[in-house]
């Protein structure tokens, strides 16, 4: 259906069957990328087009300019070829390039244009790999943010202090400091939905140039159609000593969970370890010493990564959260496990603000990473100090709504207070006998994730099935001109 001269990432993403020949590119200039529709009528073959940004790709000879922009519900971050008239390299392309479409600035205005030509192709002044990746990798802050603030320096040093300030202290401080937190308008919270917004108008244009529906891989095994997944950070030995106030509700229901331990702050017996295994659960490493240091430079994590290696090793842990949720998308996959679970899909509260505006998995390199998608719990009941999980189900009811993955962090540490209790045992007897929820430990997330990762949907004599090592639990669905058959 279709074809390319070099890898398309989102067709890579959602498991899109497509051909890569590297000699189509020879009929167009280096600093234009195509994907082409594979028409056997021999009518005349539609394309998307979009400008070369891979590493040492020609330049493209207009105007490009990093920024923020918006193309009808999405919001993002990226180089766009700017202009409003024809720009010039599409000459060298073909004749009858019409506009078919504005990307607007941050201030509202026309910034670039989409272009389609009379045989139905067209060109975007973007790079969809390159959005998907600034939205994962947060590089939108990096080009928002380019110096430390003041705020971010004492926000650093609180946390270097943390360990001999009282609790009470820190609660206020956290407190005192949301108060007059910049809150940035990108991302939204508690829900960001410009990342899936791009999925969905991609796909809609894909499927509008085939002239069919365009099949991709479900992101979900045996036709589940969402994922429940529940992970525990253990800070402290209060937290160790009171796991029983999560994990009970948690038996009561048969729910499993993983556990994510700090290795050098308080003793983690073995025989919790075992307990917690024979139970169903997983256990990960949650930094090594909880104390915000730990991707702090990449000389500092390979000292520390082999002590974090070897308790990985002795609890059969293949899961990795850095305290406070600590991320460098550079870092992250020099860690070695198997997934990571430190980047929230949008989070202002956090020491490190953001998110990855994502509530499906997806890869850093080989590394699996596991966005967290509820708000937190100390974030919930003792920052903005709400007196139940309302906030909790309303947001896991829109992603399942979306299809997507429900991943909640909470914290034993804080579950002696009633309304964190109280409020997760809400959330597991709202989605209790869900069938359509794929009740999933975050190691099963990551394992499913690479199996879809090596499989494809293949057209066959009597329709289409899915080859490769997810082909007994993988289910395809079909995007049409108007959106996915259910949304991606």
């Amino acid at each position: 259906m279709f074809e390319s001269a070099q890898p398309f990432p989102f067709f890579d993403y959602f498991r899109v069957p497509y051909a890569v020949q590297p000699g189509l590119a020879d009929d167009d200039p280096g600093f234009v990328r195509r994907l082409r529709v594979a028409d056997a009528s021999g009518a005349p073959a539609r394309s998307l087009l979009w400008p070369a940004s891979e590493a040492g790709a020609p330049a493209w000879p207009g105007h490009r300019r990093s920024g923020r922009y918006r193309l009808g519900d999405c919001t993002f971050f990226g180089r766009v070829a700017l202009g409003t008239d024809v720009p010039g390299p599409l000459g060298r392309l073909g004749r009858g390039w019409h506009p078919a479409g504005q990307i607007l600035g941050d201030d509202g205005q026309p910034q670039a244009t989409l272009w389609r030509d009379d045989d139905g192709s067209v060109f975007l002044p973007f790079d969809p790999g390159e959005l998907m990746l600034q939205f994962w990798s947060e590089g939108y802050g990096r080009s928002s943010r380019p110096g430390r603030s003041g705020r971010d320096i004492a926000l650093r040093g609180y946390y270097l202090m943390r360990p001999a300030l009282p609790r009470r202290l820190q609660v206020r401080l956290r407190q005192a400091y949301t108060k007059v937190q910049e809150r940035a308008s990108f991302p939204g919270w508690p829900v960001e939905d410009s990342l899936h917004a791009l999925y969905a108008w991609l796909f809609g244009l894909l499927a509008e140039l085939a002239g069919q529906p365009v099949p991709f891989l479900d992101p979900w095994p045996d036709g589940r159609s969402w994922a429940l997944v529940l992970t525990h950070d253990v800070e402290t030995e209060a937290g160790r000593r009171n796991l029983e106030l999560l994990r009970e509700p948690e038996r009561a229901l048969g729910y499993r969970s993983s556990w994510n331990f700090v290795p050098l702050r308080y003793q983690v017996p073995d025989e919790m370890v075992g307990a917690l295994r024979r139970e169903g659960c997983e256990v990960g490493v949650h930094g090594l010493r909880h104390d915000g240091r730990d991707l702090a430079s990449a000389r500092l994590l390979a000292r520390r990564l082999p002590v974090m290696r070897e308790y990985a090793d002795r609890w059969g842990a293949v899961g990795f959260r850095s305290p406070a949720t600590q991320r460098r998308w550079d870092l992250m996959p020099r860690l070695g496990f198997e997934y990571d679970s430190s980047y929230t899909d949008t989070d202002p509260y956090e020491p490190q603000p953001g998110g990855c505006c994502s509530y499906l998995p997806y890869f850093n390199e080989s590394l699996v990473e596991l966005p967290i998608t509820l708000p937190q719990d100390h974030t919930v009941f003792v920052i903005l100090k709400h007196a139940d999980a309302s906030l909790w189900l309303r947001k896991a009811r829109l992603l399942r709504e979306r299809h997507a993955m429900v991943l909640a962090l909470t914290h034993p540490d804080y579950a002696v207070d009633n309304r964190v209790a109280d409020g997760y045992r809400s959330l597991l007897e709202a989605f209790h006998g869900d069938s359509t929820v794929w009740h999933a430990l975050p190691m099963e997330v990551a394992a499913w994730w690479r199996l879809r990762a090596g499989s494809i949907p293949r057209r066959t004599g009597n329709g289409w099935r899915v080859d490769g090592p997810a082909s007994a639990r993988a289910r395809i669905r079909f995007a049409t001109a108007t959106g996915p058959s259910a949304g991606p």
